[in-house]
């Protein structure tokens, strides 16, 4: 049958594979099984033999499809420069195209109205807050129980940034849009104050659409393409005129970047003006904009979220931030996949529980118990496999706390 899509994977990026296998040791399931069938590579065969009519979208077909974490190492290990993550999130279209599965459709609604509902995501935080205080979170699912074993506590009451402006402090840059999110919004308010605030002091008007969403990585990655490409256009409405449009998730301006893909020439207007919040911060920190603290706090370990390390390649923008603030940062043994890959944590649980265990001992190692990750989901993953007194942070709440810190010492007392 082959595909059926248009957005299955193109011969073009699974010919650019010369099967070379460089990427295999960068594939975490791959290390974990030792597994061709586990590799990009093999994935790659298995695609191209669909193409080619030689193998029918079935049971194992699907089984390596969502296997893979998407974490795109990958990519950043390719001498050839394929695409496989574009070329999975096709895969995983045409199995939603393909396979009538009614547990996937069901899935799909689930989500899909849950992260484009501020409200109810607002009353889901609560409920959920509730429960873990009172002991009812034992009644959940236990796949959807460990996903939620690292969230922060929920603020009260739990407030949205949306629909508002902040004014530039100072000479002004220019104007820019911080995208909200999902789950970042009722979730992570700490990270969109700490990101505000900075963006403002360095000089950038920041604007916060009402009318935005999520970005659309969850249902692009899960091949839900025509969620994907409702969210994506129903943000590039709600981001014109913006100078710069900024996320303080590794995942969401990973695909903020990508939405030539999603939304055509709009989208790739928005692609050319996306950016991470660790690029402008540290961008601003190295321009004198944003000062340095000069008071040594220790080591902070740095976990690389996959994309913003491989999908974005920025490695040293959370390094500049972290050392700003008067932090040694620290890496760990290498950059593999903490597991969390957005619903893979409840749809692989022990693969993706497996991961995090091996990321936190990387954490340990350093002898740090502050961690500094740039990603919701790597974020909760590593708390949800650390022990209490680890505190897991993201870099500009972390920057943004020394600063607040060096400013309300008394005037004339040595940092």
């Amino acid at each position: 049958m082959g595909w059926v899509t248009a957005e299955a994977p193109r011969r073009s990026e699974l010919s650019a594979c010369v099967d070379c296998g460089l990427c295999l040791p960068h594939c975490p399931t791959y290390r974990l099984t030792g597994d061709e069938s586990a590799s990009p590579r093999g994935r790659i065969s298995a695609m191209r033999a669909v193409a080619n009519d030689l193998l029918p979208i079935n049971d194992p077909f699907e089984d390596m499809m969502s296997f893979c974490l998407q974490c795109r190492a990958c990519e950043a290990a390719c001498p050839s420069l394929v695409p496989f993550g574009r070329a999975m999130e096709g895969a995983r279209a045409e199995l939603t195209a393909q396979r009538h599965d009614p547990v996937r459709r069901l899935r799909h609604t689930l989500v899909g109205r849950l992260v484009a509902a501020p409200r109810t995501l607002r009353i889901m935080t609560r409920a959920i807050d509730l429960a873990r205080r009172t002991g009812a979170i034992r009644l959940f699912p236990a796949a959807i129980r460990s996903s939620l074993a690292g969230m922060r506590k929920a603020p009260r009451p739990v407030t949205s940034v949306r629909g508002t402006i902040h004014l530039a402090q100072g000479e002004e840059e220019g104007t820019v849009a911080l995208l909200a999110g999902c789950v970042m919004d009722p979730w992570f308010g700490g990270v969109h104050e700490a990101s505000i605030e900075l963006l403002t002091r360095a000089g950038y008007r920041v604007v916060v659409p009402s009318d935005q969403t999520c970005c659309g990585a969850l249902a692009a990655h899960d091949g839900d393409t025509r969620r994907a490409r409702r969210l994506a256009g129903r943000n590039v409405r709600a981001l014109r005129g913006i100078d710069l449009v900024i996320s303080n998730a590794a995942g969401c301006s990973s695909h903020l970047k990508e939405y030539a893909e999603w939304a055509g020439d709009g989208g790739a207007i928005v692609a050319d003006r996306a950016r991470d919040v660790t690029e402008v911060v540290a961008a601003a920190i190295e321009s004198g904009r944003l000062p340095r603290m000069s008071i040594s706090r220790g080591g902070a370990a740095v976990q690389d979220p996959c994309h913003l390390r491989h999908a974005q390649r920025i490695v040293e923008a959370p390094r500049v931030i972290i050392s700003a603030a008067g932090y040694q940062a620290l890496d760990l043994a290498d950059d593999q996949c903490c597991g969390a890959a957005g619903l893979y944590s409840m749809l692989r649980p022990e693969t993706s529980r497996e991961l995090g265990e091996n990321k936190a001992a990387q954490v340990r190692v350093t002898g740090s118990t502050i961690v500094a990750s740039a990603n919701p989901g790597c974020e909760m993953q590593l708390r949800a496999h650390l022990d209490n007194w680890y505190r897991v942070a993201h870099p500009v709440e972390l920057y943004w706390e020394a600063l607040r810190e060096k400013e309300f010492r008394s005037p004339g007392r040595p940092e």
